[in-house]
C-alpha cells in the first residue's frame, strides 16, 4: 500500500512539474503582451498631449494675429500691439546683436547666484523650523512678517543698503525666491511620519542620522516644489529690480524697448523671459525626477 501511494505521489509530482512549465510559458507571453500594450498606450498618450499643446499654441498665435490685424478695441485695445509676424521680425533683428545676449547673460547670472543662495538659506531654515521647536519659534516670526512684502517694495531699501546696483538686484531676487522654499521645506519636514522616525531611532540612529537619512529624503518632493515656486518668484523679483535700477538684463531690455516705443522688442523680451523661466523651472522638476523617482 505504501508503494502504491508513493507511486501516485511521484506521478502527481511529475504531472505538476510538466504542467508548471506549460503554465509559465503561457503566462510569460501574456505578461509580455500586457507590457507592450501599456507601452503603446503610454506612447499614444504622450503624442496626444504633445499634439494638444501644439494645437493650443497655434490657436493662440492665430487669435493673436486676428486681434492685432483687426485692431480690436473691446475692453482691451489691440491697436498698438504688434502682430506675431512683426514680433518675429523684431526677434530676427535683436537676436544677432551683442546687447541682447549680454542682457540674457546678466539675467541668468543674477538668477543663478540669487537662487543658489535662496536654496541654501531656504532649505536650511525650513529644515530647522520643522525639526526644532525652539528654532521654529525664533525663525517663524521673521518669515511671516517679511513674506507678504512684494519684491518691488524692497527696491528702494536695497538701493540704500547695498553699495552697488548689482548687489541690490541680487538681494531683491533672493528675497523673491527664498520664502516659498522655506515654507515648502518646513511643510515637507513637518509631514514626515513619526513612525519612520521612531523606527529609525529604535534601530540605533541618532538625531543627525534621522535627519539626513529619513527626514530630508522624505521632504525632497516638497523641497523641489518650493524650489520651483521660488524660481518663479525669483524671475518676478529680478525683472522688477532690472526695470527700476538695472542697466543690463532682460528686464532692462524690455523696459528700454517701451521707452523707445519699440513694441516688437517688448514682446520679444516678454517671450524670452517666459522661455528662460520655463527652462529654469523645468530643470528643477527634472532634478526631482532623478532624485526621487518614486514620488512621480
Amino acid at each position: 500500500m505504501k508503494e502504491i501511494m508513493a507511486g501516485v505521489a511521484q506521478r502527481g509530482q511529475g504531472q505538476a512539474m510538466s504542467v508548471a512549465p506549460e503554465q509559465g510559458h503561457k503566462a510569460a507571453p501574456a505578461r509580455d503582451r500586457g507590457a507592450a500594450w501599456l507601452l503603446r498606450i503610454g506612447r499614444k498618450i504622450r503624442w496626444t498631449a504633445l499634439l494638444a499643446s501644439t494645437v493650443s499654441l497655434i490657436a493662440g498665435v492665430g487669435l493673436w494675429q486676428w486681434l492685432t490685424e483687426s485692431r480690436v478695441h473691446l475692453i482691451l485695445d489691440f491697436s498698438n500691439i504688434p502682430t506675431p509676424v512683426a514680433v518675429f521680425e523684431a526677434f530676427r533683428v535683436v537676436v544677432v546683436t551683442h546687447t541682447f545676449w549680454r542682457d540674457i547673460y546678466w539675467s541668468m547670472y543674477r538668477i543663478i547666484v540669487a537662487f543658489g543662495l535662496a536654496t541654501v538659506v531656504g532649505v536650511s531654515a525650513g529644515i530647522a523650523m520643522g525639526y526644532s521647536a525652539i528654532l521654529r519659534l525664533v525663525i517663524a516670526p521673521y518669515v511671516e512678517m517679511l513674506r507678504p512684502i512684494p519684491a518691488i517694495a524692497w527696491v528702494p531699501m536695497a538701493i540704500l543698503v547695498w553699495p552697488t546696483t548689482e548687489e541690490s538686484i541680487i538681494s531683491i531676487t533672493f528675497l523673491g525666491a527664498v520664502f516659498p522654499i522655506v515654507l515648502n521645506t518646513w511643510e515637507g519636514v513637518r509631514r514626515v511620519p513619526k513612525e519612520l522616525v521612531k523606527a529609525a531611532r529604535s534601530l540605533g540612529a541618532n538625531r543627525l542620522n534621522v535627519l539626513f537619512h529619513v527626514v530630508v529624503p522624505y521632504a525632497i518632493p516638497s523641497i523641489t516644489v518650493g524650489m520651483a515656486l521660488g524660481m518663479g518668484g525669483a524671475w518676478f523679483a529680478l525683472l522688477a529690480g532690472e526695470m527700476i535700477s538695472g542697466r543690463f538684463g532682460i528686464g532692462y531690455f524690455t523696459w528700454e524697448s517701451y521707452q523707445l516705443i519699440q513694441y516688437g522688442n517688448i514682446i520679444v523680451g516678454m517671450l524670452t523671459i517666459g522661455f528662460l523661466s520655463s527652462v529654469s523651472t523645468g530643470s528643477i522638476y527634472y532634478l526631482k525626477r532623478k532624485l526621487v523617482p518614486w514620488a512621480e
